[in-house]
């Protein structure tokens, strides 16, 4: 399993034992705020101002996934309250930012390489490949979570010399913005196969890669894996089901050509800590556990419980004051009194501290092999072929349960019992249980069903983006919600609304999409 190590610009953090966040800020210049600078760096810039978002942080999982997208997939139990489907302003706009910097920041990237002589442009060629490749999958994200946005003028301030008044973008529609991601995508898919990187590009472009740490291979993985996740996304819209279907062919067909991930060996993650690297630890700690963030769900724990399944003592731990070996979710139909009474005993399961929050060495997921088998399995599964399906989704299921082991062998807290280290055969005698078993089941829909588990499964809270995405594209997993009579919006959101910001600042181009700016429009791609 590979561990990448932490670069700051071109600058190596020589201590990894005392490295904090704010020794990482102080040894790094933002490239933004400074009057020269590189390519290179400025790439290092645009994905360490993304940090937040990419490595498990108190922003990321307390300001938002606490209350918006792990309680929509009832990966995590909570106690109910009125106002609870409408997502945070905080949440909200603290998301929105963090990606309009980082698209900032690539605005500048573009800026200085426009700047550079036909001959250099070729020699830094590739850093404009991984930029626009990390660039997308953020704005895959964001179009995920709003519909439309600004985007192919947005991020443009520099450029428009500080002019205010001229950089208010406006949105752009959301099936469009997929197919222009997608077209470039797939021309850099080819591009990368054709690409000759000089030494001493490459010699930099290690020093400052922090995804992949310069590993072209990685890379191909990387855009053609984002590839196959975004052309799934979109598959059931009649306008990209053709091409969904013809580009899918194309990369599974030739991994040669188009490799993807398909090995926890090799998943595409920002592995930011480095062994001894205190850099957001506590921020993990605090953002999945503060105000009970870590309660096991009643359905995702029993459907775990039901099957036996292997990963269950990986994932989850009986509550501090559970007897051993007891494991207990939190009912979401329940009354908040009860509730309360029970989130107050201790008792109820948590998501596995030594696994998860207090893993140190935790990485940033970006793709993971296990999710690429699942999409494969359903790809397979649309075009009649059975057992591709369930070769990929039985692949699929043994990557999730070696990736989990693989999180825990890496962490360096104790807090948690040891889990139970499932055999070969404890996995088989999985796959053949009547809620997982392929062959138990009898119709394409419900051999559907059982990869939008297992996705679900899989995701859970470390994957929230994905896991909120497709159970909304998918809707297959049987998930009951409590009706909150307080709230016009009773049950769970099918999108955020934009934040308030943009209807006071951009207020022009926020009212051509006002009327669609309500949390029950699907998008284009939900089932």
């Amino acid at each position: 399993m590979k561990f990448k190590s932490l670069y700051i610009g071109a600058i190596v953090v020589a201590s990894f034992a005392s490295c904090t966040e704010s020794d990482f800020a102080d040894n790094y210049t933002d490239p933004s705020k400074v009057a020269e600078t590189t390519v290179g760096k400025q790439f290092t810039g645009m994905i360490y101002t993304n940090r937040n978002y990419v490595l498990p942080s108190y922003n990321d999982y307390f300001i938002i996934h606490r209350i918006t997208n792990n309680r929509y997939t009832q990966a995590i139990g909570w106690v109910n309250g009125e106002n609870q489907y409408v997502p945070g302003s905080a949440a909200i706009g603290d998301r929105w930012n963090a990606f309009y910097q980082t698209l900032a920041q690539y605005r500048e990237i573009e800026k200085i390489y426009d700047g550079l002589s036909d001959a250099a442009k070729a020699d830094q060629k590739i850093y404009m490949i991984a930029a626009k490749t990390f660039l997308y999958d953020q704005a895959q994200r964001e179009i995920d979570l709003h519909g439309d946005i600004p985007f192919t003028q947005a991020g443009m301030l520099s450029q428009n010399g500080g002019d205010y008044e001229n950089s208010y973008a406006p949105y752009d529609d959301a099936e469009t913005l997929y197919t222009m991601m997608l077209d470039e995508l797939a021309m850099m898919a080819d591009e990368m196969n054709n690409l000759t990187v000089s030494n001493g590009v490459l010699t930099e472009f290690r020093a400052q890669d922090l995804i992949n740490n310069g590993d072209l291979d990685l890379w191909k993985m990387y855009i053609n894996s984002l590839r196959l996740r975004m052309l799934t996304r979109v598959s059931g819209s009649s306008a990209f089901t053709g091409r969904a279907t013809s580009e899918i062919n194309d990369i599974l067909s030739n991994p040669s050509t188009y490799p993807v991930v398909t090995s926890n060996e090799d998943f595409i993650a920002w592995d930011g800590y480095t062994i001894g690297t205190a850099m957001q630890a506590t921020s993990f700690q605090s953002g999945l556990e503060d105000w009970s963030g870590n309660l096991a769900g009643k359905t995702i724990l029993e459907h775990m419980l039901d099957n036996e399944d292997p990963r269950l003592t990986y994932v989850f731990e009986p509550g501090t004051e559970a007897a051993p070996g007891e494991y207990l979710g939190l009912d979401p139909l329940m009354n908040a009194s009860d509730q309360n009474e029970l989130v107050n005993s201790n008792t109820l399961t948590i998501y596995n501290r030594s696994t998860l929050s207090r893993n140190q060495n935790f990485p940033g997921i970006i793709i993971s092999a296990p999710e690429v088998h699942f999409l494969a399995a359903e790809y397979y599964l649309k075009n009649g072929q059975d057992a591709m399906a369930q070769a990929s989704y039985e692949a699929g299921v043994e990557a999730s349960v070696d990736f989990y082991q693989y999180l825990r062998s890496i962490s360096n807290n104790g807090d948690s019992p040891a889990p139970v280290v499932p055999t070969s055969a404890d996995v088989d005698a999985y796959l053949a249980q009547g809620e997982v078993s392929w062959a138990a089941a009898s119709s394409t829909e419900e051999k559907l069903k059982l990869i939008a588990e297992q996705k679900w499964l899989h995701f859970n809270v470390i994957q929230p983006n994905e896991n909120w995405a497709e159970l909304r594209r998918l809707n297959l997993v049987d998930l009951e919600f409590w009706t909150d009579q307080s709230n016009q919006q009773s049950q769970p959101p099918y999108r955020w609304v934009y934040p308030g910001a943009e209807a006071t600042y951009n207020s022009t181009n926020y009212a051509a999409v006002q009327s669609e700016d309500v949390l029950t429009n699907k998008l284009f791609w939900a089932k």
